[in-house]
């Protein structure tokens, strides 16, 4: 293979990298892609406040991103719960 065909070879495979990295960051699989419902998007249509957002956010994706972290996800959103239940009072 010669010089040029070795530059267009690193070429296609830093573009096939960079998608690849790109999908991760803004579609990750532990976000319900395969679903055809991202979190983000429901959190948005439902106009979430951040408490309740990230509590929808752990609950869909517990044992998605991490299956040994599953009661983790879900205590956390739990955690984000009773915070915006607690808001609601001192407001």
């Amino acid at each position: 293979m010669g010089r040029s065909g070795r530059q267009l070879l690193i070429s296609t495979w830093e573009s096939v990298r960079n998608m690849t990295e790109k999908e991760l960051v803004n579609h990750p699989t532990h976000y319900l892609k395969d679903s055809g419902h991202e979190v983000i998007d429901v959190i948005e249509a439902w106009s979430l406040d951040f408490c309740l957002g990230n509590a929808v956010k752990y609950i869909a994706r517990a044992g998605r991103k991490n299956k040994e972290k599953s009661e983790e996800d879900l205590r956390k959103a739990i955690w984000y719960l009773e915070r915006s239940i607690e808001n609601k009072h001192n407001n």
